[in-house]
């Protein structure tokens, strides 16, 4: 046997030497029992604790500790699965497109950083267990990031690149009796890691299982399992490609609840293909996931039982059909988003319980398909999949943005793009496809392949276009790089691009019909965002060959860590001192890296993505149901009214509207006409499911009737008091105080208790958002947040001259003043408070047209409480925040903390704005505080001032919470969210100030 030489860890044509060939995951037990029980009882798990040295090199890594008498068992320990830089050494990286080493050291592709790549030695002391003692043994690298090496006893048994399918080989030959002792070497980045180059953090080691494993004589290695379904969807054959490890007999068992099919086959050694016709079977689908199972009894030619193999069989048929793909002969649309495997305090080494919440959670928004971006994930996902039903593009582990983004800006020729027409780099990324492809080829859910992601075009993808389609007649296979190099536009079945306007792909698609589209990659979910999602969804119903998208991305990768005072905070790019880095560009999750639940953007996403768009006008329901395969009647239909929040009547029934119909139902409600009501038509669950409880809302459509009553002028008794500075208006239970030295109103107390921090001001600022930083919002506009800050108030001889006016009426008193704002071209702002003997105060905010200036980010009022003012109550859109571009949601009545309207971005912004709002409530736990009430304002309760989040770049560095911050505005601007590197606000959610702009509202307190 050859000893290992360094010399291949930067030889792209040299990826693996002594690997076994890649094969199917499907479970295989010695008995029915252990089959029934899930004990895998052919397989021992080498996780758990290791020796372990760290070095920051190759040439630093201890020589000869794989040698047999080399004594390890005074190293470090160290825990597996991990990352080695989630325990301790080394950091993490997050980089996006540019390479880990740029810049530090001057590397070209093939050859590896030297100076610093480090390398991990790992030692596992063991015994071979008694149940592999006569059979030949194995060992299951699950992943390993990015190459390893591996000894036996001093014997050099194999090297491995590919961070994300498993690595396999065999150990029989190097076994010794009593103590054996394993050895690995990782190193970070090999001659393969130059087509890593993933958005995500870079990390190194064992992070996924590792484990022993042995076989009987005969031995299902590989299978391979196809439905061929008929013309009419509806009979099928199963087709079993078998690989046996000798001769035998097979018994083939095809069950579910009610029926059961049993056929017999011999097996020789090597491939076998067997058929079973199957009559009716139910078909797999994302809405209906029906699997049936699969058994298989291996016995000897004597009959000797050797293995039970279990596997799980989705019927079903993808295909492209009239240039449009098709599940089970319907045009599919997929509600996509991308996920990475992650997780705050595990980095990439998740467990299954992580990815079942996932999966729970995607199932309960509406999302229907993954993209495993950009890289296969362990194997649960897939089962996972099958199981609750997600449609799946598999991608292969491969993105070279850095070398393509070199070329993009002129420094470097087509020719050094990776891997390109790259003959090098051939065979290293069709043995990625194909190990991905052996694995994961028997899971229904898996409906596209693709060819990886952001690495150009050329020759060699073509190759690995080609491969996938000689391997698997059954998917379709995807490649976005043809959107950027056109040369192979046969590598792909389908049009793919990133975050391309919604206007623009129906632009494209009338000129271009011989394929579909969809976007791998839409609308960025960095920050807050997501704003305009809906051009996209309605698109996809507008334009039968757009098909879909997938949302970049499901989780915001960050990390836990502390800060130097020990308070844990979400970490992301240069948090760990790592250079080069991109920063906060890892936090474009739609669920929150800590807790991975979903942030206030899934609000906006169940809504699009709901698989029955509600329209309600004057109580007639019309009512188009997206579902392929699902009728409305498995639902119950909840119609439900509430008079401004407050629950009126319910019924319950069913609608019954066939898979892809719309149906008109008039909803038999009597509404009265004595104020304002809300009209909702929600579809539950009947039944609880595996993902949902009886009783979740699927999807949902509402309709206001009537109107919120106007208040009646208060003609209560009040006294006006004109001091020389001041102005007091004073009624039974309250006390208002005006400055004319201030400029302002200075006091507001009701039943005694001053409510007021500071003077409410004219605001036009809002916190940046991460869109709005990346499309040089500030720039733009930064004389807004001066204008919010440092607005002026004119004085001659130490007292107000023409900026304050008095004015009374039959019933109220009105003092307005008159701010001077810093922009240019120079204007003013007047607001008019009229105060009425109920204590009731009208506020009027009135702006001339202002369009020379720029965007407004916002024009609304912000008020300051003191921070016992803590609970908020709403009626209005909720319960998780809305912007006008972002804004499906339920018109209803809403109370939280006000805390909790602080989303948990990963840099603190924008966030907690409420839209539609009829009035709202802050107020202390005794009830105490103060009522706003307008025409469906523009509302927001926050523990900090816009400034105050501005300054901040992580949630513990904000200030210690003194006030309540209250903005009462007439509208903020979108929030965006096509993409995060200059997208703007789409121009129909800007705010219009080329005309006048007048904020009515009034408050008072309780």
């Amino acid at each position: 046997m050859a000893e290992f030489r360094y010399s291949i860890i930067k030889n792209p044509e040299i990826f693996m030497e002594n690997r076994l060939p890649a094969h199917s995951d499907h479970a295989y037990y010695r008995s029915e029992e252990s089959a029934l029980a899930g004990c895998s009882d052919f397989r021992e798990s080498l996780n758990g604790i290791w020796k372990f040295s760290y070095a920051k090199n190759i040439s630093s890594a201890i020589v000869g500790f794989e040698k047999e008498d080399y004594d390890c068992r005074t190293w470090d320990d160290i825990r597996l699965p991990a990352h080695i830089q989630m325990e301790g050494y080394d950091t993490p990286q997050y980089a996006n497109t540019q390479y880990p080493w740029d810049g530090r050291q001057a590397v070209l592709p093939g050859e590896i950083p030297e100076e610093f790549n480090p390398v991990g030695s790992y030692v596992k002391y063991f015994e071979v267990p008694k149940s592999m003692e006569n059979g030949p043994v194995y060992i299951s690298f699950q992943g390993v990031e990015s190459g390893m090496a591996l000894w036996l006893n001093g014997h050099y048994v194999g090297y491995s690149e590919d961070s994300f399918t498993p690595s396999e080989f065999e150990l029989t030959p190097y076994l010794t009796k009593g103590t054996n002792k394993l050895a690995v070497q990782v190193y970070k980045w090999t001659a393969g890691s130059w087509c890593e180059d993933q958005d995500f953090f870079r990390f190194s080691g064992i992070y996924r299982d590792v484990y022993l494993y042995t076989i009987p004589k005969v031995h299902i290695r590989d299978m391979k399992l196809k439905t061929v379904l008929d013309n009419e969807y509806k009979d099928s054959v199963l087709q079993l490609d078998l690989e046996a490890t000798a001769d035998g007999k097979a018994e083939i068992c095809l069950s579910d609840d009610e029926v059961e099919m049993v056929m017999t086959g011999n097996l020789t050694r090597g491939s076998n293909h067997m058929e079973m016709p199957v009559k009716s079977p139910s078909l797999w689908s994302a809405e209906d996931p029906y699997l049936y199972d699969l058994t298989l009894r291996v016995t000897d030619p004597a009959g000797t039982l050797e293995e039970v193999v279990k596997e799980r069989v989705g019927f079903r048929k993808f295909e492209m059909k009239n240039r449009m793909m098709h599940i089970n002969g319907k045009r599919i649309a997929f509600y996509g988003v991308n996920r990475h495997e992650f997780s705050a305090d595990r980095g990439r080494a998740i467990t299954e319980d992580i990815i079942l919440k996932d999966i729970i959670t995607m199932k309960q928004h509406n999302i229907n398909a993954v993209r495993t971006c950009h890289y296969p994930n362990q194997s649960a996902l897939y089962r996972l999949c099958d199981e609750y039903g997600l449609y799946v593009i598999d991608e292969t582990n491969l993105e070279t943005h850095g070398t393509w983004n070199a070329h993009q800006m002129g420094l470097v020729d087509r020719d050094f793009v990776v891997p390109g027409d790259r003959p090098e780099y051939q065979e290293l990324i069709l043995d990625r496809a194909r190990s991905m492809f052996e694995r994961d080829k028997n899971h229904p859910s898996v409906v596209i392949w693709s060819c990886g992601n952001e690495s150009f075009g050329g020759k060699d993808i073509l190759e690995m276009s080609k491969s996938f389609h000689k391997w698997d007649d059954t998917r379709l296979v995807h490649y976005e790089g043809v959107w950027w190099d056109p040369r192979y536009p046969e590598t792909t079945d389908m049009v793919s691009s990133m975050y391309t306007p919604a206007a623009e792909i129906r632009e494209y698609l009338k000129k271009h019909r011989d394929k579909p589209y969809i976007l791998c990659e839409y609308t960025h979910a960095m920050g807050n965002s997501c704003g305009a999602m809906h051009k996209y969804t309605d698109l996809m119903e507008e334009e039968p060959l757009f098909q879909g998208g997938f949302i970049w991305d499901y989780i915001d990768q960050s990390l836990t860590k502390k800060d130097r005072y020990g308070n844990e905070f979400q970490a992301y790019g240069g948090d760990f001192g790592e250079r080069p880095c991109d920063y906060n560009f890892s936090g474009n999750g739609i669920c929150y890296g800590k807790d991975r639940d979903p942030s206030p953007k899934m609000q906006e996403v169940k809504y699009n993505y709901q698989p029955m768009a509600i329209e309600i006008h004057d109580r007639i329901a019309t009512i188009h149901n997206k579902n392929l395969f699902t009728n409305t009647n498995v639902y119950d239909a909840i119609v439900t009214l509430e008079k401004e929040g407050q629950f009126v009547d319910q019924q319950v029934m069913t609608i019954d509207v066939e898979p892809l119909g719309k149906k008109k139902i008039e909803l038999d409600v009597s509404v009265p006409t004595d104020g304002e009501y809300v009209l909702t038509l929600s579809f539950v669950l009947r039944e609880d499911t595996p993902w949902a409880k009886r009783g979740h809302e699927v999807a949902y459509g509402q309709e206001v009737l009537g109107h919120m009553p106007e208040a009646v002028p208060s003609d209560r008794p009040y006294q006006v008091t004109r001091g020389w500075h001041n102005v007091g208006v004073k009624g039974q239970d309250f006390e208002v105080l005006f400055s004319i030295l201030h400029g302002g109103l200075v006091s507001y107390r009701y039943g005694g208790v001053e409510l007021f921090k500071s003077i409410p001001k004219p605001n036009f600022w809002r916190a940046l958002t991460d869109n709005d930083v990346a499309n040089l919002l500030p720039f733009r506009a930064g004389q807004w947040k001066i204008a919010s800050m440092y607005s002026s108030f004119k004085y001659e001889h130490g007292r107000a001259a023409t900026d304050c006016t008095i004015d009374e009426a039959e019933n109220h008193v009105t003092i307005t003043y008159t701010y001077h704002l810093p922009v240019k071209p120079q204007m003013d702002c007047q607001v008019a408070y009229s105060v009425y003997g109920d204590g009731e105060v009208k506020v009027a905010m009135t702006m001339d047209p202002s369009a020379e200036v720029g965007e407004l980010p916002e024009y609304s009022m912000l008020f300051t409480m003191d921070a016992d003012y803590d609970n908020l109550t709403w009626y209005g859109l909720g319960p998780e925040e809305t912007y006008v571009d972002k804004c499906h949601a339920k018109l209803g009545l809403y109370s939280n903390k006000v805390a909790d309207n602080m989303a948990k971005y990963l840099v603190p912004q924008e966030c907690g704005n409420k839209v539609g709002v009829r009035y709202a409530k802050v107020t202390d736990e005794k009830g105490r505080g103060l009522l706003f009430r307008g025409d469906k304002l523009h509302f927001s309760a926050l523990p900090y001032s816009p400034h105050e989040l501005d300054n901040a770049l992580h949630a513990t560095e904000l200030p210690l919470v003194h006030y309540t911050f209250i903005r009462v505005g007439l509208e903020q601007m979108g929030i965006a969210g096509d993409d995060t590197w200059g997208a703007l606000t789409h121009p129909e959610y800007l705010i219009d100030n080329s005309k006048k702009l007048i904020l009515t509202f009034s408050f008072r307190g309780i």
